[in-house]
């Protein structure tokens, strides 16, 4: 049976985004203006996180909540409202499993700047089949099928453990649904979707350099928990 895990839980995330949200609003606030002048996101988090004296993760939580202005309208200009009917899909599968696993389990998830849901996890290589992992593949099938997409192509981590076993486990839970599941298990995800339409995830790195994008994540966590307690740094920014 697979292992009960809080996936995302941190004692500290009351302390840091509940009872200190103000500050860390103003240091969003402060990040945005420095960072839409031209200064780098890298210097810019520090000087701010040592202004307000941020925690190592509410640092965490601020550069990847915000983003520059032009990057925002740029990543919402290419993304979809729906996917064309029958289309192929291109999944980052860590990136969209973890942060559904965190919904589930209802850890600290992050609503962005760009409206992208982010969590605060890390991976770092080290991976594992939970409780919630099936209920993040089935909110992931839901969705897709609503959608009437043709093909959701998984594209995961090779280095990463148990990426084998996430795979067979997709490829069974995807087996019954008329959305044909095809995997790629790579070394490079991020580079193999550069190119893609329809992509999935929630890396902003990825957003930057495809060709279209499909909110995914949040899509599925409203249609399964409905307005989730999301900790907003500042509100999204609309096109």
């Amino acid at each position: 049976m697979p292992e009960v895990v809080a996936r995302g839980y941190c004692p500290t995330d009351e302390r840091d985004f509940s009872r200190h949200l103000d500050a860390l609003r103003r240091a969003g606030n402060d990040l945005f203006y420095l960072i839409n002048r031209g200064y780098p996101i890298k210097s810019a988090s520090e000087f701010v996180g040592n202004h307000y004296l941020l925690s190592e993760r509410q640092r965490l939580a601020l550069t990847r909540s915000v983003s520059p202005e032009e990057s925002i309208l740029a990543r919402k200009a290419k993304e979809l409202p729906a996917l064309p009917e029958g289309s192929t899909v291109h999944i980052d599968g860590f990136n969209t499993i973890i942060s559904l696993e965190i919904a589930f389990a209802g850890s600290t998830l992050l609503l962005c700047m760009d409206g992208t849901v982010r969590d605060l996890a890390g991976l770092r290589g080290n991976y594992r089949l939970i409780d919630k992992t099936d209920m993040a593949i089935r909110a992931v099938r839901s969705v897709l099928e609503r959608e009437k997409a043709g093909v959701a192509h998984f594209y995961l981590d090779a280095p990463v453990s148990n990426s084998g076993r996430l795979k067979a486990r997709i490829a069974e839970i995807m087996e019954a649904s008329p959305v044909q599941a095809d995997f790629s298990v790579i070394n490079d995800v991020d580079r193999a979707l550069y190119t893609k339409d329809q992509v999935v995830t929630g890396d902003a790195i990825i957003l930057d350099q495809c060709r279209s994008w499909f909110n995914l994540a949040r899509r599925a966590i409203a249609a399964e928990l409905g307005e989730y307690p999301y900790v907003k740094i500042l509100e999204p920014m609309e096109a």
